[in-house]
């Protein structure tokens, strides 16, 4: 399973420094940024894949419930307030879970594990991408076209559509990166940016900077670069 990319939005930077203590010490996680600013967190989710927010709700500009409406559907989000009187109105916005200031790491840890369990739930075995190949769809009623895993090279994120690079060609499809990234994960694929996966199979060589495939080179994203170099030294001599 990937780690879980999360975001802190919270007006006061101590209740941020104690969420990002938390974070570091879970080895699922990854956290990708924080804010004090609901206005820059909109802004962050639509540069980050970010697949959890700890989310307070009693700030400037936009409550963080007025926040969880504007972003519903695209992450998971878990309340942290000091105010228990919002807790029903959290749960009819389907938040994973409602954290009452102060709270202990046992009861964020209890918190994270239902993001977590829900991950793994929503990519059951049988949607995982078989051992050699999978069928994408292409232009035209009922046109697919087999892709052979061990052909693909890098897999490009393009807005609502990828681009699947091969050897000697690349095929574009109506699809999103995160959903073809869940689809890879079991397997010699991972993320080194929130544009590029790419196969471990055709890396060339890499730097502190970039990772070269099948003759391009890559950049390699600040919150993807420890998980990349982690797998990279499991295969190292």
């Amino acid at each position: 399973m990937s780690k879980i990319k999360c975001l802190i939005v919270d007006d006061e930077p101590p209740a941020i420094r104690l969420l990002e203590n938390y974070v570091g010490k879970v080895s699922f996680l990854t956290h990708v940024n924080s804010t004090t600013s609901p206005l820059e967190a909109l802004a962050l989710l639509n540069q980050e894949e970010i697949d959890l927010v700890f989310l307070d709700i009693q700030m400037p500009e936009l409550t963080g419930l007025q926040l969880s409406k504007i972003i519903k559907d695209q992450t998971k989000v878990i309340f942290t307030t000091a105010y228990p009187q919002f807790a029903l109105e959290s749960y009819e916005l389907s938040a994973v879970d409602y954290l009452l200031k102060p709270f202990e790491f046992e009861r964020f840890y209890e918190a994270i594990l239902k993001v977590k369990k829900e991950q793994e739930a929503g990519q059951p075995e049988q949607n995982k991408a078989s051992d050699t190949f999978f069928f994408v769809k292409t232009d035209g009623k009922n046109n697919f076209e087999k892709v052979m895993l061990n052909e693909i090279c890098y897999i490009e994120g393009l807005k609502n559509y990828v681009a699947i690079h091969l050897k000697d060609r690349q095929i574009i499809t109506y699809n999103t990166l995160k959903h073809i990234e869940s689809l890879l994960s079991n397997i010699s694929f991972v993320k080194v940016h929130k544009s590029y996966i790419v196969s471990l199979q055709h890396i060339d060589k890499t730097d502190s900077l970039s990772v070269f495939v099948n003759g391009k080179s890559l950049p390699i994203g600040d919150t993807y670069k420890q998980d990349f170099f982690e797998k990279i030294k499991e295969r190292k001599l």
